[in-house]
């Protein structure tokens, strides 16, 4: 058995993670059989090291247990945001190479239509009662060996995250050549930094398609803790269940912080939290009231960081520090860091520019040579796009994000992808999509619009805009809401000045 990476192999016995609202628990001993049969699946389809598979399913048991064994078999692995139509699945699907393609059953209307998008050689599963072109998950599974296939080797995940023109684009990192079951550069970065370890009760409030919940998740398992994985959110249920299950660590965006302090106190009352030894936060930049309530009631356990999916870099600071540093998301705990003008050039402590980091992990954007150029500068440091500053002690304050990207509720919106689409539309002569404040979520989505006709300018034609957004993009990525401008803020050269339109709805001129 591989579990934990560190020391002897556990008692098979103990649980590995629970499901929450099924209540179905895995062992390790379970999940070490599960993983070996879905290595032995893959192996079985023609999956070998360093190729490609995906999956798109919700919160389920299934979901781990599929990555555990991915993570062993040496393939890279995508796990597919669940909210995306089908149409953006299936690129996805075929941008990464997907041999095998699992998905879940109570995505029917995406996955339905799915197959018919996907070349005829990839070997598409699913869970539960089948659809029409895939073959059932759980009895391949079922029917595997529960030995180990003869080639593990460590796997990675492979996971998409949009870029400012729109497309998603896959972060690769080199695959390591290593055995599986041993320490990780994950497993290096986070064990350190958040204790995780055997003695850890982590509660996962999160989509797994996600990188963090999915990555920590499977760290906290492989150092012989045990997780609890949620559905969906749900404030109250999250502290009635940090009360039973006594969790000691945890994970949260800032919109979750805000639902659970939107609670009635006579129910926040109602839940013993003093088992939390620490509560990680990420995703979003947390407003500075919001943490401090949840501080105030809590405890200094919160501990925030800044990262991407691509990890180039990493940034955490802990309560005490953010308590003398306010609005910072740390100092480099992976990398070193450094903000840059416009050409490179590296600035002193204070000014503002973009954030780079050197030495840390390498990585590339698959299939897209000029993107990955994009993300470098001449000495080779990489960035994420966010501008920055750092103070005389290192520690990082984001002044802006990633090209205007839109945060809401702790999910990455890239405004390109409505704006292509709307400007297709035949009443729209311009567009530009913005974040406005949302006390919930952080930001939502808004489209402001130049029509062709400035008769046309009303509630109908917003409507008929959103509703058409929606027909070609996942509804979380299309406007909530549409303003009108007689003319957008644009250079002669044809570039959108987007920030003297984001800058009206945030209270600066």
């Amino acid at each position: 058995m591989l579990f934990p990476i560190d020391g002897n192999p556990d008692d098979p016995s103990r649980l590995a993670f629970q499901m929450c609202e099924t209540g179905e628990k895995v062992s390790f001993g379970q999940l070490d059989a599960r993983a070996n049969q879905v290595a032995q699946v893959l192996r079985s389809c023609g999956v070998g090291p360093g190729e490609h598979v995906a999956m798109l399913m919700t919160n389920q048991r299934q979901f781990l247990e599929a990555c555990f064994g991915m993570d062993r078999a040496g393939v890279y692995y995508t796990t597919i945001s669940t909210r995306l139509n089908c149409e953006e699945v299936a690129y996805i699907v075929k941008d990464c190479s997907a041999k095998v393609l699992v998905v879940s059953d109570d995505l029917a209307e995406v996955c339905a239509p799915l197959r018919a998008l996907l070349p005829a050689h990839v070997r598409c599963f699913t869970l539960g009662q089948g659809m029409e072109g895939y073959e059932r998950w759980d009895e391949a599974v079922d029917s595997a060996s529960v030995l180990p296939i003869a080639d593990q080797s460590q796997g990675l995940d492979m996971l998409y995250s949009s870029g400012t023109t729109g497309k998603p684009k896959g972060v690769k990192w080199p695959m390591t050549q290593t055995p599986a079951g041993q320490r990780t550069m994950l497993v290096n970065l986070l064990q350190p930094l958040f204790g995780y370890g055997r003695d850890c009760r982590y509660l996962s409030p999160a989509p797994l398609y996600h990188a963090a919940p999915l990555r920590h998740c499977m760290t906290v398992i492989k150092l012989g803790g045990s997780v609890w994985v949620m559905a969906s959110f749900d404030a109250q249920q999250a502290l009635a269940l940090i009360e039973a299950q006594r969790i000691t660590h945890s994970q949260w965006v800032p919109t979750m912080f805000v639902r659970l302090l939107k609670l009635p106190a006579q129910f926040r009352a109602l839940y013993d939290v003093s088992s939390l030894q620490v509560a990680v936060h990420a995703a979003a930049p947390c407003p500075v009231e919001v943490k401090e309530k949840m501080l105030a009631w809590w405890g200094p356990i919160i501990n925030e960081y800044y990262a991407g999916t691509e990890n180039n870099g990493f940034c955490a600071i802990t309560s005490v520090e953010w308590l003398a540093h306010k609005g910072s998301v740390g100092r480099a705990t992976q990398g070193q860091l450094h903000i840059c003008d416009e050409s490179g050039e590296e600035l002193p402590a204070g000014e503002t520019g973009l954030v780079f980091f050197s030495d840390g992990p390498i990585f590339t954007y698959h299939n897209d040579p000029e993107r990955t150029a994009q993300a470098r500068n001449a000495k080779g440091w990489t960035t994420l796009g966010d501008i920055g500053r750092v103070d005389d002690e290192g520690y990082l304050y984001l002044v802006d994000r990633r090209a205007f990207m839109i945060i809401s509720g702790g999910v990455n919106i890239y405004p390109q992808e409505a704006e292509n689409i709307l400007i297709g539309h035949p009443k729209v002569l311009d567009v530009a999509v913005i974040g406005v404040p949302n006390e919930d979520f952080g930001e939502e989505v808004k489209a402001v619009v130049q029509p062709v006709n400035p008769q046309d300018i009303g509630p109908a034609l917003a409507d008929e805009l959103i509703a058409y957004c929606k027909q070609h993009l996942a509804s979380f990525k299309c406007p909530r809401t549409i303003d009108f401008d007689l003319q957008l803020p644009r250079h002669a050269t044809g570039k959108l000045y987007k920030k003297l339109v984001r800058d009206r709805y945030w209270g600066q001129s």
